[in-house]
């Protein structure tokens, strides 16, 4: 294999034991096995690719795939993806709030600053990493159609995995005004850019880790998970959904990469 294309087809079925042509046009991507497991059981469909780097599960069009946690393997499932040159990828992500979230609350990020390094292999570093508007623009009426409301504002992707102790750190969160924190957005935002693949993001805030009663810890985590994560999961699906059923394009008629 000497080209991109013949290592991304040959490696999007190695890891998720799924064949290219069994992928539907539009993805969700998150963290989490729940979530796929929960989109199986929804559709009555089979988990593929148990034992494999990654799990997905396809339904009407939609694919949902569990790529693992953190920017490389944020940046490796954007490039695998570039085999079947999905019409919109949206994640389905957790964060941490940054601001006067609370537990539960969902963000509608309309930048992600790049902290994670990883996107810097793909971009120059002044270029941001920005989600395709029309999709976040269904994911808000989705929303909507559900009354309910959401934050806005830039999410700060970082590749590190525990700093809540770290008070500089945490000093440079407040300044930087970021309205929460994860470890894939920018990458996925970046990585989707460069392989011309359309893009966005709904993240459920899972924790408040400034304050070290914020801190996620394992019951904390499945408070979550039974009380937030099957909206969360529910609004992906209507907003892939419906951009299947209007036909509409997410990529932008002078979309440039």
């Amino acid at each position: 294999m000497t080209t991109k294309e013949q290592i991304v087809e040959n490696w999007l079925p190695r890891y998720t034991g799924t064949a290219v042509e069994d992928f539907g046009n539009y993805i969700l991507l998150t963290n989490f096995g729940n979530y796929v497991t929960m989109f199986a059981e929804k559709f009555n469909v089979e988990v593929k690719g148990q034992g494999r780097a990654m799990q997905t599960a396809t339904a009407k069009d939609i694919t949902i795939i569990n790529f693992g946690m953190g920017s490389p393997m944020a940046a490796t499932v954007m490039d695998l993806l570039s085999a079947i040159n999905p019409k919109a990828v949206l994640f389905l992500g957790k964060c941490g709030g940054l601001k006067k979230t609370q537990v539960g609350d969902l963000i509608l990020p309309i930048a992600a600053i790049r902290g994670e390094g990883t996107s810097d292999d793909y971009m120059p570093s002044e270029i941001p990493a920005l989600p395709s508007f029309r999709l976040q623009s269904t994911v808000s009426a989705s929303i909507a159609k559900h009354k309910m409301d959401y934050w806005t504002g830039t999410v700060y992707t970082t590749n590190r995995r525990i700093w809540e102790h770290d008070d500089s750190f945490k000093e440079y969160l407040r300044d930087i005004r970021a309205m929460a924190i994860d470890m894939e957005t920018a990458t996925i935002f970046i990585v989707g850019f460069a392989n011309s693949i359309p893009h966005g993001a709904l993240l459920l805030v899972s924790d408040n880790p400034l304050v070290p009663e914020g801190v996620k810890t394992e019951e904390s985590d499945k408070k979550v998970t039974t009380n937030y994560v099957k909206m969360h999961l529910e609004i992906g699906i209507e907003s892939l959904t419906e951009l299947a059923r209007s036909g509409a394009s997410v990529k932008h008629l002078r979309f440039e990469n």
